[in-house]
């Protein structure tokens, strides 16, 4: 395929606001019953009847959360739409509705908008949540992200961070690692472009980890699976900075200690491979890579025959008395405290 060395280009001028946020939303379909009124007004009306609202936001910024050197605008769409939803699937909660705010510099003409929000859309359908509403506006400094993401929870039904228990056993969804070793890849492919601008990388061996950092899965799947095993979590958190990080959040809010077993931990043989390749250990990498978008609970030893030889969910520990401490069981049956150093939004370092 012959690439167009000029690709068309308008600028956000010709446009102006209103126009552009018309532009950008005219295809924006609604599909919730809560949702009373979404995108056209001065703001959305919203009605979750009996339900609880729960209610989630994150800002993305470009050269501190993203490198767009590497990441399609595409992609960062559906992303910035998966960390939002992973904070309402965390409280045991059904998205329902987003917003979406961006701050744009004049180097971004429209198709690179257009770009965007075909990802935030592609999102919203795969996961039927309604965009309802947001704003745009100029910016200095590239692109900004803001996205707030609405959901509903029956009541008495939300999971909060602080109901963990002595003696619960601690469960992780999915593989853990692959979006901080796929973040490895594109960094060294971007090094070696920069000496070498003709260079086309071949990937098609990281295929799955690469995948786990430009396009993650929030886990509304195991929002739903939990409710028809007739699990409802004691606790639960998403894994956005790393499991040490938050398995300590868990522990801290919920008053308890933990032991997480290394040989417990689910590791995808890909990530496996790569931290082979790069001499990097991969519990460390599970423990501190963050960006996974897997779901951490805790539940009730009695439901464990419930979740038993369940292919989503591995059991990594055991809750245990506040006063004995946070611990990694090594595979050598060591004890090792559990600190945090997964990333630190504030200082933009892993």
């Amino acid at each position: 395929m012959i690439e167009d060395k000029n690709p068309k280009r308008t600028p956000l001028s010709e446009l102006g606001e209103f126009k552009l946020i018309e532009h950008l939303t005219n295809h924006f379909e609604i599909n919730q019953k809560s949702t009373v009124k979404g995108i056209g007004d001065d703001a959305a009306i919203l009605s979750f009847e009996d339900k609880d609202l729960v209610i989630s936001t994150d800002l993305l910024v470009e050269g501190v959360h993203f490198d767009l050197s590497y990441v399609p605008l595409k992609h960062l769409g559906y992303k910035a739409v998966m960390v939002n939803l992973s904070d309402i699937y965390a409280m045991n909660a059904i998205a329902t509705q987003i917003t979406v705010s961006i701050a744009v510099s004049n180097r971004f003409p429209l198709e690179a908008l257009e770009e965007l929000y075909a990802g935030i859309s592609t999102a919203a359908k795969l996961y039927n949540v309604d965009v309802v509403g947001g704003d745009t506006t100029s910016s200095t400094s590239g692109l900004i992200i803001s996205i707030t993401a609405l959901g509903e929870v029956e009541k008495g039904n939300q999971v909060l961070r602080s109901g963990a228990k002595p003696n619960d056993l601690l469960v992780v969804t999915g593989d853990i690692g692959g979006a901080y070793m796929g973040l490895q890849i594109l960094e060294r492919e971007k090094e070696v472009f920069k000496v070498n601008p003709q260079s086309q990388p071949d990937l098609s061996m990281y295929t799955y980890i690469v995948e786990r950092q430009l396009k993650p899965e929030a886990r509304k799947d195991m929002v739903e699976l939990l409710k028809q095993l007739d699990v409802k979590p004691t606790s639960m958190i998403d894994i956005s900075d790393g499991l040490s990080s938050e398995v300590i959040h868990l522990c801290k809010q919920s008053k308890v200690g933990v032991d997480v077993y290394e040989n417990k931990i689910p590791l995808d043989p890909q990530v496996i491979a790569t931290c082979e390749e790069f001499n990097i250990d991969s519990t460390t990498v599970a423990l501190n890579g963050g960006e996974d978008y897997e779901l951490l609970m805790t539940i009730s030893q009695e439901d464990y025959p419930k979740i038993k030889g369940n292919p989503n969910l591995s059991v990594i520990g055991y809750m245990t008395e506040e006063r004995k401490g946070m611990h990694l069981v090594t595979r050598a049956e060591e004890k090792i405290p559990i600190i945090a150093k997964g990333w630190n939004a504030l200082n933009n370092q892993p």
